[in-house]
């Protein structure tokens, strides 16, 4: 079977074009000089980015809004797909049955990132703002990368950089965030890796935690022969590739922080590498995980060769991923961050940061569960994080790609929170429970779209 290669077609079709990395894709495919389209259930402020660019996009699965062009040459059009697209999709199932090539978004990437030599971020959390971390020092020390992230960088507000032209693309670095969802990554066989965590996650795909497991050894046997691993200490990974290892974290390792201190809000250290120290690094982004991950940023990027004063000066004017431990309204009589943890060490990593933060200050955290299955699957721990806040505030579940579970609700988390106090409430409660809360230090969290009462909650906490 003769191999697939990209410049076979014309068109790129993508059914769900509005998600983080299909979307990236899209604008890849545009700027490269290919025609796209797509479609997406409902609009959002990504889908309309990707229309104001050009793009063709409609809401309803129907074949008939498919641009002729596409339908008309099937042979020079691209299908590309991500797994939350169901089997019984309209569009997908005629695509099917016209013998269209459909690819799902993570094998294209790795068509994409096989071109160039790839840094691939992994871990069942810290990989968008540790892959975003990398990007942005590989860019401000004037390397030539592209990046493909699962987050909007607040420094270029985007989640995709197109690399400049080079006559030797292995001579591009690219930067990929390397998804276990659906083992997604296994599409990719970077030169360097790095991977932050293997907790169990996804358990909705995976099934138990030993699959997870084995999901991230055959990631890491995929590394080129002469690449590295960036290997958070502790993980049960090094016997799975052949590439070096060097393992880090916040304090031990090849690789680990010094002289970590809070001053003026700011997180400062000293990142400790082999060869020397980087020393009186300032972070924008707060966060006791974030120096961590600023550890595994610093280490691949000395890797690559960029000086240790570089990456001292990138990390001072890193500004972050949207949703990731993100200022909302910071002033004297209130402060709102957001964040998108929605696993119980993220929650945990989170809420110690800003009671770290700020000691003087009582924190109300607002908590929306993403999915029924993760509910059920880490109700406990759930439970366990959440009570480091004062103040709780549950909402309903966020079912995203899944259907109800009987018996699964937040009462699962409820039960067992111990916090100073705790109330449930639904998302449309939530501003008025707020305004009769009146904290002054309200934090909200989760993966579903408890971000969209953020301009509400602002204003609310701005007038209180």
């Amino acid at each position: 079977m003769t191999k697939m290669t990209l410049d076979q077609f014309k068109y790129i079709y993508f059914l769900g074009i509005g998600g983080i990395g299909m979307s990236a894709l899209a604008r890849w495919f545009r700027i490269n000089g290919y025609t796209v389209a797509g479609y997406d259930r409902t609009p959002t402020a990504l889908t309309d980015a990707l229309q104001a660019e050009g793009i063709a996009i409609h809401f309803t699965e129907d074949v008939a809004q498919i641009p002729a062009a596409f339908l008309e040459h099937p042979t020079q059009t691209l299908v590309i797909y991500t797994p939350a697209i169901p089997s019984t999709h309209l569009e997908y199932i005629y695509l099917t049955e016209q013998r269209f090539i459909l690819q799902k978004r993570s094998q294209v990437l790795g068509l994409l990132a096989g071109q160039m030599t790839t840094i691939g971020v992994a871990g069942t959390h810290g990989k968008t703002t540790t892959s975003s971390m990398v990007t942005h020092i590989l860019r401000d020390a004037g390397v030539n990368c592209a990046a493909f992230l699962g987050g909007i960088t607040a420094n270029y507000g985007t989640n995709f950089l197109l690399n400049e032209p080079a006559d030797d693309l292995r001579s591009v670095i690219c930067v990929v965030e390397a998804d276990e969802f659906d083992r997604s990554f296994l599409t990719l066989f970077p030169k360097y890796a790095i991977v932050t965590s293997t907790d169990a996650d996804h358990l909705d795909i995976y099934g138990a935690h030993e699959a997870v497991l084995a999901s991230f050894g055959m990631y890491v046997s995929q590394i080129e022969a002469d690449g590295v691993l960036f290997m958070k200490t502790g993980l049960s990974l090094a016997d799975k590739t052949k590439a070096a290892i060097r393992e880090y974290s916040l304090q031990t390792g090849d690789y680990h922080s010094q002289n970590l201190r809070i001053e003026q809000g700011s997180f400062i250290f000293d990142i400790v590498y082999p060869n020397g120290v980087i020393s009186d690094i300032q972070l924008l982004v707060p966060g006791f995980h974030n120096v961590e991950n600023a550890v595994a940023a610093g280490a691949v990027a000395l890797e690559v060769g960029v000086s240790p004063d570089a990456i001292r000066s990138a990390l001072a004017t890193y500004k972050g991923v949207r949703r990731r431990f993100e200022y909302i309204l910071k002033t004297d009589k209130a402060i709102l961050i957001d964040d998108y943890a929605h696993h119980p060490a993220e929650v945990n990593a989170f809420l110690s940061s800003v009671k770290a933060l700020y000691p003087d200050r009582e924190v109300t955290v607002a908590f929306q569960p993403h999915l029924f299955s993760r509910t059920r699957d880490f109700a406990d721990g759930f439970a366990e994080s959440l009570s480091l806040a004062d103040n709780v505030i549950l909402l309903d579940i966020y079912p995203a790609r899944e259907l109800p579970i009987e018996g699964v609700t937040s009462d699962l988390i409820f039960q067992n929170v111990h916090s100073k106090s705790k109330q449930k409430c639904t998302k449309d409660e939530l501003i008025d429970v707020v305004r009769k809360m009146k904290p002054s230090l309200l934090v909200t969290v989760g993966a579903g779209d408890i971000d969209q009462l953020l301009p509400v909650l602002k204003s609310t906490l701005s007038n209180q």
